[in-house]
């Protein structure tokens, strides 16, 4: 499995894309805006089918470009706490720079704490980490040690908890019973900015340490 990420749209937002070219499938991980321009190339080039999309969370930074994958028949997984900011996006208007629009982007498959999957022929653990959205999940692929964690955790920093629906304890719980627990060694990619590792985050962030 090839992992990329492309940071797009209005604040750099990390869209992932993780590859299989042997099975000749892909599976999308947020749509910030203006991201299908970049990953268009990318699927041509390896011959690879995009299947899915999984939001982490509903924020219109992560969803920009939904709606756009969506019409090309690829399948959209999110949580259903964040199901408003999803279908119904103009909610979240006063927090949208001026001139940006966000469509409207059904979820087809709700994802809920605990679940496991099989995604390009690996296990992969949904999680539930709440705090800085309702709805923000992670997915842990276990063979492949990589943890996709929306905006729950950043290298050195954590989400806002200042949005509508963000709580800091929620989140400090949600990082400590459901990031930190995993091994150490597992490489967390956040929803911005540069990759990290559990251990890292545990010994060193200065907003939520290990317990």
């Amino acid at each position: 499995m090839n992992i990329r990420v492309f940071p797009a749209g209005f604040i750099e937002t990390n869209a992932y894309l993780l590859t299989d070219v042997a099975k000749g499938e892909a599976v999308l991980i947020d749509a910030p805006h203006d991201v299908w321009p970049l990953i268009e190339p990318v699927l041509k080039e390896e011959n690879c089918n995009l299947t899915s999309l999984f939001l982490t969370h509903g924020h219109w930074d992560h969803t920009g470009n939904a709606s756009l994958i969506q019409s090309k028949g690829v399948k959209v997984y999110a949580h259903p706490d964040d199901r408003i900011l999803i279908e119904r996006p103009e909610v979240m208007g006063p927090l949208l720079p001026p001139g940006i629009e966000v469509k409207a982007t059904k979820i087809d498959e709700e994802i809920l704490d605990g679940r496991v999957l099989h995604i390009l022929g690996q296990k992969v653990e949904i999680r539930h980490v709440p705090g800085h959205c309702p709805g923000n999940i992670l997915l842990y692929f276990e063979a492949g040690e990589a943890v996709f964690v929306g905006d729950a955790l950043f290298q050195g920093s954590i989400g806002r908890t200042d949005l509508p629906g963000g709580n800091f304890s929620e989140l400090e719980r949600s990082i400590r019973e459901k990031i930190y627990t995993l091994p150490e060694s597992t490489i967390v990619y956040p929803g911005h900015g540069p990759e990290t590792s559990v251990g890292h985050e545990m010994k060193s962030n200065a907003f939520v340490r290990s317990a």
